[in-house]
């Protein structure tokens, strides 16, 4: 996972992000065992507590399940993971079109110009 850490929101929250990407992309796909606390804080150079409380938010979201003293896996519920899947998606949209909006773009606009981009990269 990608670990790089801006000042823009709490470390525990970047980390939930990661984990989320991660299986987005599939790199933690269902039923899959993630990594202990330990691992991940050394990993990631940050404070075990940082990663447990993270981990305990995306239990309580329902996106990974505990399972005691085998550890955490990535939650088989298909509904739960299309839930954060489009949660994910909508809100990368929502900052791309902010960011478009800041040159006076507007969201169609916007889909214009990703839309040239995709034809571009078809074309070579």
């Amino acid at each position: 996972m990608n670990w790089k850490f801006t000042g823009d929101r709490p470390v525990y929250q970047q980390i939930m992000a990661a984990i989320r990407g991660a299986i987005l992309k599939g790199e933690l796909s269902p039923g899959k065992k993630v990594p202990s606390v330990r691992e991940l804080a050394a990993e990631a150079q940050v404070n075990p507590n940082t990663v447990q409380r993270a981990l305990t938010e995306l239990e309580r979201e329902g996106l990974l399940v505990s399972g005691g003293t085998s550890g955490r896996t990535v939650t088989q519920d298909q509904n739960i993971l299309s839930a954060m899947r489009e949660e994910t998606l909508h809100e990368l949209a929502r900052a791309c079109a902010e960011q478009f909006m800041v040159f006076g773009l507007t969201p169609r606009q916007a889909a214009q110009l990703l839309l040239a981009l995709e034809e571009e990269k078809e074309e070579s």
